[in-house]
């Protein structure tokens, strides 16, 4: 059972991984996102992030092969780096700053 667990953790972190790296190197995002993402290498970024914290937190905790090997910090720090991903990864729905330009007169100087 231990075996199928991380076989399957590992699937789901290598699987948001590399929609992480598709996000930032080639703007492409899932079909279940597309609609809601307007920041594509952000949410890539967010998503990397996401599955690094994932997998530090599963493979160094409570999927860790010796218990009393990994420090107590790291999945703790693993869940924080998952959560920080996701909030990326919610920023970037959001659309980003517009560009403001100084005030133009629309009087002509002749």
């Amino acid at each position: 059972m231990y075996g199928a667990m991380v076989g399957i953790g590992g699937v789901c972190v290598t699987i948001m991984a590399a929609m992480g790296v598709a996000a930032v190197a080639r703007r492409w995002v899932p079909p279940f996102g597309r609609s809601l993402v307007l920041r594509p290498r952000l949410w890539g970024a967010g998503a990397l992030m996401s599955a690094l914290g994932l997998g530090l937190f599963m493979f160094l905790g409570p999927l860790a092969a010796d218990p009393g090997a990994a420090n107590v910090y790291v999945p703790l720090a693993g869940t924080a780096g998952n959560f920080a991903g996701l909030g990326l990864q919610t920023y970037a729905r959001r659309p980003g700053r517009t560009l403001r330009l100084p005030p133009t007169s629309t009087t002509t100087a002749s």
